[in-house]
């Protein structure tokens, strides 16, 4: 354990997992205590991503909840030299760092929030259908989830079946249209936004999209539409509008995933689930304007204070 890049409030534990196809692999839990607290929350970043965001972390630990953070393997902090960035088989391979931060945060505290952003958010839902039962975590928070692929209904159905069978022989083959580099651009303090953050670590185009991957999105996202069984409360937002097009302004919507597929989704994770839309919100909610983010963080804290 040693201190974090983010500054002397938080702390860097390393995990070390099983050795995969690849080599070495290891996770990344940042930790902001919060003295006295038997409360915790856990934030799982999402594609092309890290944790960074100092102000989520202030807005839990004013509240009484300790805030870990965690980088997941061939991300951010934990991303490796010999490993291919941002790659995973099954977001199943992500559930060992999952189950070793709770782990650790659930011999300290007595309640545990689990906050996924965007592929994080996916990933969260599927590791809370897969322990449900065994009480280890106490409600879910979900910003901007990735439940579904951002193409038409037929694109989806035709593109499935092709990536499977790609993703047999050439798991790792970057698919020639990757990630456009207008969202980031949107929320960095060198182009049009007000946040900084390593781009080495979320650079703006990212580092490719590879079939395996996306063959593990589908299947994950298969899973929620055939309905999960999640047994905590669950809060999902998302924006109100999405944005597309080239030369469509970032700034007023989430310019990554389809708004209303993740609203409609949602209602598919559990039996308790509260939609809520936020207008102006951008793909990462907590990164929108000051007066938008500030109803973001409204609606969590009345959420918050009704089901923990």
């Amino acid at each position: 354990m040693g201190q974090d890049v983010l500054g002397a409030e938080y702390e860097a534990i390393r995990l070390t997992l099983e050795d995969d196809a690849e080599g070495e692999v290891v996770a990344t839990l940042v930790r902001r205590p919060c003295p006295g607290s038997r409360k915790a929350v856990l934030y799982i970043h999402g594609f092309v991503d890290y944790f960074f965001q100092t102000h989520l972390a202030d807005f839990y630990v004013e509240r009484g909840f300790s805030f870990y953070a965690l980088d997941l393997r061939k991300y951010g902090r934990s991303l490796l030299d010999h490993q291919t960035p941002n790659f995973a088989h099954s977001m199943s391979d992500y559930f060992p760092e999952i189950d070793e931060a709770v782990r650790l945060i659930r011999a300290d505290n007595d309640l545990l929030l689990l906050n996924g952003h965007s592929t994080g958010g996916l990933v969260s839902a599927l590791w809370a259908d897969r322990v449900r039962g065994q009480g280890l975590v106490d409600g879910l928070f979900l910003n901007s989830p990735f439940l579904e692929l951002n193409v038409p209904a037929g694109v989806r159905r035709t593109l499935a079946p092709v990536v499977r069978a790609l993703a047999k022989g050439r798991p790792t083959m970057v698919l020639p249209t990757g990630v456009s580099g207008s969202y980031v651009h949107s929320i960095h303090r060198d182009h049009d936004g007000e946040w900084d953050f390593d781009l080495t670590l979320k650079p703006a185009e990212g580092f490719g999209v590879r079939v395996g991957w996306l063959a593990a999105i589908i299947k994950g996202q298969r899973q929620v539409r055939a309905g999960l069984g999640i047994d905590v409360p669950i809060l999902s937002m998302s924006s109100t509008t999405t944005v597309r097009g080239r030369n469509a302004d970032f700034s007023t919507g989430d310019g990554v995933l389809d708004a209303d597929d993740i609203a409609y989704l949602s209602t598919r994770l559990g039996r308790h689930v509260t939609c809520v839309r936020v207008e102006g919100g951008l793909h990462d909610l907590v990164l929108s304007a000051e007066p938008v983010r500030k109803k973001v963080f409204d609606e969590l804290e009345r959420w918050m204070t009704a089901y923990l």
